[in-house]
């Protein structure tokens, strides 16, 4: 007997809902390190992202800067990135994207 998985199942639900393209930006204070923020957002929290922008400096093995991504994600994912921000203490900032296509 053949049975559904269920991880198949929580991966077609996640497919249909509608995503957002978003701009964000954070500021690293030294309580983690660069490399290890994207290898999260990416492996972790399963968010594809793209650096706009980083400015970031090592001190003794701590990153200090901003960084800006582009992310494109539900709603649901980007709370989970913004939970786990905010548990580590990194401020940060999102703004909406918006594209004018002209036809």
């Amino acid at each position: 007997m053949i049975t559904p998985n269920p991880s198949l199942q929580v991966f077609q639900n996640t497919l249909n809902l509608p995503k957002k393209e978003l701009l964000l930006e954070i500021e690293l204070n030294g309580k983690m390190k660069f490399e290890h923020l994207m290898h999260t957002i990416h492996n972790q929290l399963g968010i594809c992202h793209r650096v706009l922008s980083a400015n970031v400096e090592y001190v003794n093995g701590y990153s200090f800067g901003s960084v800006q991504l582009y992310i494109n994600a539900n709603l649901d994912d980007y709370h989970q990135l913004e939970v786990y921000l905010n548990k580590n203490k990194l401020l940060n900032t999102t703004v909406e994207y918006f594209c004018r296509k002209y036809s």
